[in-house]
């Protein structure tokens, strides 16, 4: 029997509560919530504002060396708390507890990767044609940022956006998502008792239907950072058309695995059931394409229905082989509704397709890991995001049908190719069209310093991770000294 928590939320580097609050159920059996946090309402929101703005005019003229010594302390906090965390992640999001483990350590290693860079100073210096004058440009931070993060890395993406937003010296509002609250409320505490000063993070915890207006509205804000859906990235986006706000938006994805005959399929077999079943489905980057030359496709599907045949369902094992519930009853609807339309118009069901039967999973959000074959370019399980343990398989003729089939999506935000053929694999980085290209190895898996983010719907031109994710939280200044008389 899991223990109820009650986590309070940090404004102002205080821990406060709330009239109201927010329960979370646990998705492997949601009959009984496991922890309450405040549910805030717009006066909270316009505090957390102010306590921002302190925090930033602090927090920009703090020493980088205090910054990286913070974030230092922040990763070894994480790791000394991981087993807590992790139990945390898997209790309101129903990752295994492998995959919970692995989002704290990955957590920690976005703090101290940003340490480093906090460390470096953010300019070059630049030749000037006027005599006696030394030129010379350099970053520093925009402001408030607003971190809107989602339910299925409720550690990880918080720990994405904050880590680079805090190195450069900017302030942030955080939302966790309204499923998954408590991950961020730990990673607040690790930061807060790391010695971050008051007001620098701020955490927003509640409805969004309740606090969306003022969370967007506030006139203070610098930028807003969103993980999430395209609709509702979209509506963000639209709401800032008309402000001097900055967006980045890392939104959907139908992301394709492309396997020649030249394959190792069994390699390729792995990778496709790690990115497309890992999370139970429920990541941005997961493969929910196969494009399988057709010489191979039989051999190709049987191997990788056997695969699937071995997967076992589970959040709390460290097996390798289990696959946790979707996160809501909510998901759950939403992609066996996927998968039913998807029969209906003509697909085939090789696996999976349902929920389980068992009696120990009838108050779970699960779904059976789910092959569909005998899809259609034309089909809504092949052109949309399903977000779900779903992967449909086709047959193609060559390369080049392959990789016109990836090009054919709205999306554009990670692809993967199997071969031996080192010509087909240059090709392929050159010519799909996606801001993640992997060759033989899986859509998923980008680390910490590898800069992240797709093209098209999949989200705007800002980068995440690396280098590359401090220029959203930056600014450009350019300055000139002339030293002569």
């Amino acid at each position: 029997m899991i223990q109820m928590r009650t986590m309070e939320t940090l404004l102002g580097g205080q821990w406060v509560a709330a009239g109201e609050w927010l329960e979370v159920h646990d998705p492997s059996d949601t009959r009984t919530p496991v922890a309450r946090v405040p549910a805030l309402g717009a006066e909270e929101v316009t505090r957390a504002y102010d306590e921002a703005e302190k925090g930033f005019a602090l927090w920009r003229r703090t020493s980088p060396f205090e910054r990286a010594r913070v974030f230092h302390e922040t990763a070894r906090l994480l790791r000394e708390r991981a087993a807590e965390i992790a139990d945390a992640v898997v209790t309101e999001n129903g990752k295994t507890l492998q995959e919970a483990s692995g989002e704290v350590q990955k957590a920690a290693d976005f703090f101290e990767y940003y340490a480093s860079l906090a460390r470096t100073g953010y300019g070059t210096l630049v030749h000037d044609a006027r005599p006696e004058t030394r030129t010379s440009f350099h970053h520093e931070p925009i402001g408030i940022v607003l971190a809107i993060t989602p339910w299925n890395d409720p550690l990880l993406t918080p720990a994405r956006k904050l880590a680079p937003a805090l190195a450069a010296g900017n302030a942030v509002v955080l939302k966790p998502a309204s499923e998954t609250p408590t991950s961020g409320l730990h990673l607040a505490r690790a930061l807060h008792d790391a010695g971050l000063p008051a007001g620098v993070l701020g955490v927003v915890t509640g409805r969004g239907g309740k606090i969306s207006a003022p969370l967007l509205e506030d006139p203070r804000i610098a930028a807003v950072t969103f993980t999430g859906s395209n609709s509702v990235g979209e509506s963000i986006r639209s709401s800032l058309a008309d402000r001097n706000v900055r967006f980045q938006g890392e939104l959907g994805g139908k992301n394709a695995t492309v396997v020649l005959a030249d394959a190792d399929l069994t390699a390729a077999v792995k990778a496709v059931v790690a990115a497309g079943f890992g999370q139970t489905g429920q990541r941005c980057t997961a493969t929910s394409r196969v494009l399988v030359e057709r010489s191979v496709y039989e051999e190709f599907t049987g191997l990788l229905l056997d695969a699937v045949a071995a997967l076992g369902l589970g959040s709390r094992e460290t097996d390798t082989l289990s696959v946790g519930p979707l996160v809501s009853t909510g998901q759950r609807a939403g992609v066996l509704a996927d998968i039913a339309r998807a029969v209906q118009e003509g697909a085939t069901v090789l696996a999976g397709g349902d929920t389980p039967k068992e009696e120990a999973y009838a108050h779970g959000c699960w779904v059976l890991p789910t092959v569909l074959g005998d899809v259609s370019r034309e089909m809504s399980v092949w052109r949309e995001e399903v977000f779900g343990p779903v992967v449909v398989v086709r047959a193609v003729d060559g390369y080049d049908e392959a990789v016109e089939e990836v090009n054919d999506s709205d999306f554009g935000l990670a692809a993967a190719l199997f071969t031996r053929d080192l010509r087909a694999a240059h090709r392929f980085a050159e010519e799909a069209d996606c801001g993640q290209v992997a060759v033989n190895t899986t859509t998923t898996g980008w680390d910490v310093h590898h800069p992240f983010g797709g093209f098209r719907d999949s989200g705007s031109a800002f980068k995440e991770q690396g280098t590359e994710a401090l220029r959203f939280y930056t600014r450009v200044k350019t300055v000139a000294f002339h030293f002569g008389s």
